[in-house]
């Protein structure tokens, strides 16, 4: 593992142990868990008579996805379980960004999951498409849990976790790691922090609640250093990055009345200028941070290239447009004001598409 230290007091990377460090007391259920009841029962017990449990989390992972599949895994290793964390991406890349994640010894190729696992524990994985190379596996195994917060989730697995009023799907990982009676350290606190203040903006997005802060603060009554998290996640880059940022910014096109007169602000990158710079595509996922500034514009779109020429739509909304329903009609998903979708449609037809689903 590499980086700056985690947890406070250390001189190394985030402490690997998962059961020595003083216990944070556990919560009361959350509010919105209780709808969920009997099927948390169901996903607890099944949990607790496997042997192995596959944790599986969307392709090309954010903090919440990883994160979240991470915390578990150590959760479940530390009472006896075996576990592989997984995600189904040939080659397999960690973001230079989520390298400092304690439980990355956990991972492993999505060929080394068996045909037909045990039990799969799927994290943050709003579509089944998401699941790529471990799609037919997953499906294969007798119990598939799925632990998500995206609203656009159309319900798949034999056991659905799925509450779209949780600000992140680390949220939910705590809600199965108090069930289970595993008390918070530094390092399961390392992988939830990271996966809430991902998906919630550094806690500035509208999903962001009071009970979002007090979790974060048992998180940090861990010991964690959310100081150097933050600046691994959001404020450490490239040079070439910044390149690769001044090219997309000078490729920005801003259209007044596009998204139902509210304006719509867009670029892309072509995957040659990520070459040219030694940028991946994992690296410029914040991009989309810096262009949905303007305050003319309600919605943002970044287009990013694959080497296969996919393009890969990151969009964002200021709360007037439900970007989550855009997206479907290009074959993506996700939540109201931040979603995305890929297509292997040139730039102005992806454009064009995107701008006839807004609302007039």
């Amino acid at each position: 593992m590499t980086g700056e230290p985690m947890a406070a007091g250390t001189a190394g990377a985030a402490s690997t142990s998962t059961v020595e460090a003083a216990p944070v007391a556990l919560p009361a259920p959350r509010a919105e868990a209780s709808g969920l009841e009997h099927e948390w029962q169901r996903v607890v017990a099944a949990v607790r008579r496997a042997g192995t449990v596959d944790l599986i989390c969307h392709i090309n992972p954010d903090g919440d996805a990883l994160g979240s599949a991470l915390a578990a895994g150590l959760a479940l290793r530390a009472l006896g379980h075996e576990v592989r964390v997984s995600f189904g991406d040939d080659p397999q890349v960690v973001p230079e960004s989520l390298a400092f994640l304690p439980g990355q010894e956990l991972i492993v190729p999505a060929a080394a999951v068996p045909d037909v696992p045990e039990l799969v524990l799927c994290f943050d994985v709003a579509s089944e498409s998401r699941l790529g190379l471990l799609h037919d596996k997953a499906f294969a195994a007798p119990v598939l849990v799925v632990l998500d917060h995206h609203a656009s989730n159309p319900g798949f697995g034999t056991h659905r976790l799925i509450d779209p009023g949780a600000p992140a799907t680390a949220v939910l990982v705590d809600e199965l790691l108090r069930r289970l009676g595993v008390p918070l350290d530094r390092d399961l606190a390392t992988c939830l922090y990271t996966g809430v203040a991902t998906d919630t903006g550094s806690f500035k997005y509208a999903a962001t609640t009071p009970a979002t802060h007090e979790f974060a603060a048992r998180l940090l009554a861990t010991g964690i250093r959310h100081d150097l998290i933050s600046r691994r996640l959001w404020d450490t880059s490239s040079f070439g990055y910044l390149k690769v940022l001044a090219g997309a910014l000078g490729r920005a096109v801003y259209e007044p009345a596009a998204a139902g007169g509210l304006g719509l602000v867009w670029t892309w990158v072509p995957y040659e200028e990520l070459v040219l710079h030694g940028v991946t595509v994992e690296e410029i996922e914040g991009l989309i941070d810096v262009l949905r500034r303007p305050a003319e514009a309600e919605v943002a779109l970044v287009l990013k290239q694959d080497p296969d020429g996919t393009l890969r739509g990151s969009c964002r909304a200021k709360g007037a447009v439900d970007v989550a329903a855009v997206c479907a009609e290009l074959g993506g998903g996700g939540h109201v004001y931040a979603a995305g979708f890929a297509v292997r449609d040139g730039v102005e037809t992806t454009v064009a598409r995107f701008r006839a689903a807004l609302p007039s």
